[in-house]
């Protein structure tokens, strides 16, 4: 199958993929009642070594930088309690956590997740984290520009391969929330 966005060796729909995918993602995918049918996720299988965005785009095509996102896990605190969050803004932006994430989780700080909450929390790896299969209570905050693109490259949750979503999707995952002004220049 040739993939939606990109130039890829080996693309295949995310169903088809579940070996591929570790198993939040798999489940996700597998349970799958988004705003779009699964088999529109694509998964690709790219090196490991070209994971990071900008060597990644060096790799496989500076047009994709423009259609990539991040996900990030931040943690909010307010009085000994700790809110964790995913953040979905475009690769070309940075998220707002010290003011759109804080105002938006009722935190009194927002910081960035370490490495080991990140992935010990999500089950994913680090560098490869992605929106599909987060835990469903988390907030996911989503900025609007990452919902209006056809098609999204995100990580895979493992730092071996990447999704291709359409972007109206994010909008239906649990928790999502698009949220105005979440992704800055």
């Amino acid at each position: 199958m040739d993939a939606p966005i990109g130039h890829f060796d080996h693309a295949k729909p995310a169903p088809d993929a579940l070996d591929e995918l570790v198993g939040p993602v798999a489940d996700a995918v597998r349970h799958w009642s988004g705003g779009v049918p699964a088999d529109q996720i694509v998964y690709v299988d790219t090196d490991p070594r070209w994971a990071d965005t900008a060597v990644f785009v060096e790799r496989y095509g500076r047009e994709l930088l423009e259609q990539s996102a991040n996900c990030v896990v931040v943690a909010g605190k307010r009085g000994g309690e700790t809110t964790l969050a995913a953040c979905v803004v475009r690769s070309t932006t940075r998220v707002d956590v010290n003011g759109v994430v804080r105002r938006q989780l009722g935190a009194r700080k927002a910081s960035f997740a370490s490495m080991d909450t990140a992935t010990g929390e999500t089950g994913m790896e680090y560098g490869g984290i992605t929106p599909i299969g987060l835990p469903d209570d988390w907030p996911l905050l989503v900025d609007p520009s990452v919902v209006d693109l056809p098609y999204v490259l995100v990580g895979s949750g493992r730092r071996r391969g990447k999704l291709l979503v359409p972007g109206k999707a994010f909008a239906h995952l649990p928790g999502a929330l698009v949220v105005e002004g979440l992704g800055v220049a």
